[in-house]
């Protein structure tokens, strides 16, 4: 494999000088720089795509911000993007923002100092328009929606209304509705399709708020959930995450499940059907999703005419052994 100093010698120049050609940082002449990407191209020197972006003026590359790799929800997602992005000749760069909007904006300037021919987002901070607006280049939101981009996310409403319906089809008289993160458009979704369903049952369903949903707040929001509302005999979770630490929560105070209490998680992550009992969930097709996205913004790219510029997917119930039978 070549390195930067085979490029100086093939080129006849310093190090320093196939540096600042590579970084774009520095005057070089243009015969040198030409000199520099010549030997780049002979030598096939990585990174690859970079260096071919800079001779070429045109890039393969695209890049993907999640909010937290440790939700297996989320490399679901990445997964059918990759996918997606592979079988059409692209090649994806993957940031991982662990919910921090500062993290955010500097994997944002690292795609951008990489040549990113377009971004996917699915991170929680889409709404701070001007993490975004300056962009120059197709952006495609990802299990998140806004007004002023395309996006390819699940519905929602149907989502919450049918784990609400669920649960008052099974006999649960007190539900207690996890409402998730206020700055997440699709957990809002859930939480109103949820309540409006339940508004017009006689069942009793407190609220209660969530900020996040990762692994360190949900054992949290499970203590809280039964310290507050002991006699809850329904959750709705606001992920599948918040919904195992739940069931754990009830097993651990002596509840029996489904009997006791009854339980719906969101997403269908794989960690759902090993939980025991089973977690029941509203799943959303994530790797169908990432690959919709991919496909969307590669469109994009392309400046393809008439694109469907909103995708939304069904979601569907998936009954394991934390909801009753019947």
């Amino acid at each position: 494999m070549a390195t930067i100093k085979d490029v100086a010698s093939e080129a006849g120049v310093s190090v320093a000088t196939v540096s600042r050609v590579l970084n774009d940082n520095g005057y070089v002449g243009a015969e040198t720089r030409k000199k520099v990407m010549t030997a780049i191209e002979k030598l096939n020197y990585s990174p690859n795509e970079v260096a071919r972006s800079l001779y070429k003026r045109e890039s393969r590359l695209i890049g993907l911000l999640l909010p937290d790799i440790t939700n297996p929800y989320f490399p679901q997602l990445a997964r059918g993007v990759e996918d997606e992005v592979s079988e059409a000749g692209f090649r994806l760069l993957l940031g991982n923002s662990d919910e921090n909007i500062q993290k955010e904006l500097d994997y944002i300037q690292t795609f951008v100092q990489n040549n990113v021919v377009g971004m996917i987002s699915a991170t929680n901070h889409v709404e701070h328009d001007q993490l975004y607006s300056e962009l120059n280049l197709p952006l495609v939101l990802l299990d998140r929606t806004t007004d002023n981009y395309p996006a390819v996310y699940a519905d929602g409403r149907k989502g919450g209304r049918l784990a609400a319906k669920t649960l008052v089809e099974k006999g649960a008289k007190r539900i207690t509705v996890m409402k998730g993160p206020a700055h997440v458009k699709p957990a809002q979704d859930r939480f109103r399709g949820a309540v409006e369903y339940l508004s017009g049952t006689d069942v009793d369903f407190p609220v209660m708020s969530t900020t996040s949903f990762s692994f360190e707040d949900a054992k949290g929001w499970a203590e809280e959930l039964f310290a507050t509302y002991p006699d809850t005999d329904g959750v709705i979770a606001s992920n599948d995450i918040v919904g195992i630490a739940i069931l754990h929560e009830a097993l651990r105070l002596g509840k029996k499940i489904p009997e006791d209490v009854q339980i719906i998680g969101y997403d269908d992550i794989p960690q759902s059907s090993l939980s025991y009992p089973a977690l029941s969930t509203i799943r959303q097709p994530a790797y169908e999703m990432g690959r919709q996205a991919a496909a969307l913004l590669i469109k994009l790219i392309k400046k393809e005419k008439d694109i469907e510029t909103t995708v939304q997917l069904p979601v569907e119930l998936i009954q394991r052994n934390t909801t009753r039978k019947g």
